[in-house]
């Protein structure tokens, strides 16, 4: 399926960035590659990373105008370090992080992302792994299922909906999640402006995908991987996120990890970044493209 790709906040991205020619540059969230894209027209080299075999795929035909100056590999970025090592990429001048799901995977209704199709319960961003959102709703116990409501939803409702999938099962699609969650929650919970089933979903996806688990590992490498002077900007889309951005970079530009009641530092750690501040995209993009109004940009430079 060809599909256009709207990068979200491109301008601001490569302000960050500044992508020159000879210069070094990962995308470690590919997808469809309009920030890769981006970089490569500026003449540097560009290793592109995505875990979705569709995307990889795509990204390679938009990008093939620029020959062996953009690499496309397929992994996870918290993997980056071994992906990297194994095409001989050296340290980076920038590195892109855009966080959560896709706009194509979550318009490919068979993926089953969305709550807007009636699809198999996948979810999966690699479909070669094994877990899906099937397994989790349909045979997890309550406990589970309230934890990662609780902790990648955070939904409120979470006992209730928990109780609800559980009294619904087998549930054999999209379609009949949102109705048993929908049914599990008390009016007022029904009449909130965003679609009810919308924290769940985005709940089982990150349990599918262990989306959070790898943005702490995949940060660190990619902080590693950076040149001095080299950057790192970060997209996110949710709290969960960010607080995870922001906590590992405010570490990092302290370095010291002392307790504040110490005299003076013991363990010898010195700031290895500093922070360039944090972005939202203009009202004119969220006009044209919903999807990034909840968007965050966090910039850091390696000393």
């Amino acid at each position: 399926m060809e599909y256009k790709h709207t990068p979200v906040m491109p301008r601001e991205c490569m302000e960050a960035l500044s992508p020159h020619a000879g210069g070094v540059y990962v995308d470690g969230t590919a997808g469809l590659g309009g920030h890769s894209e981006l970089l490569a027209e500026s003449g540097g080299r560009v290793f592109c990373i995505d875990r979705d075999a569709a995307a990889v795929e795509a990204c390679k035909a938009r990008l093939s105008r620029f020959g062996e100056r953009v690499r496309v590999l397929q992994g996870n970025y918290c993997e980056s370090d071994r992906l990297l090592d194994e095409v001989n990429a050296g340290e980076a001048d920038g590195f892109l992080l855009d966080l959560g799901v896709s706009s194509m995977q979550l318009d490919a209704p068979e993926r089953g992302f969305s709550y807007r199709f009636d699809a198999p319960l996948d979810m999966r961003m690699d479909t070669s792994q094994t877990l899906t959102a099937d397994e989790i709703v349909n045979s997890w116990e309550y406990r589970k299922l309230v934890r990662i409501l609780y902790d990648y939803g955070e939904e409120r409702y979470a006992p209730q909906i928990a109780r609800g999938i559980i009294a619904a099962r087998p549930l054999q699609g999209t379609t009949a999640l949102a109705e048993a969650i929908v049914e599990s929650m008390p009016a007022k919970g029904r009449r909130e402006a965003q679609h009810p089933a919308r924290r769940t979903f985005q709940a089982l996806r990150i349990a599918v995908n262990g989306e959070l688990e790898a943005l702490e590992t995949g940060l660190h490498a990619a902080l590693n991987r950076l040149a001095p002077g080299g950057r790192l900007a970060v997209i996110s889309f949710h709290s969960l996120e960010d607080r995870i951005v922001k906590r590992v970079f405010a570490a990092a530009a302290k370095g010291c990890t002392c307790p504040p009641d110490f005299p003076a530092c013991v363990c010898g750690r010195k700031p290895t970044v500093i922070l360039l501040g944090r972005q939202k995209p203009t009202e004119k993009e969220t006009e044209e493209n919903p999807r990034s109004a909840s968007a965050v940009l966090r910039v850091a430079e390696k000393l």
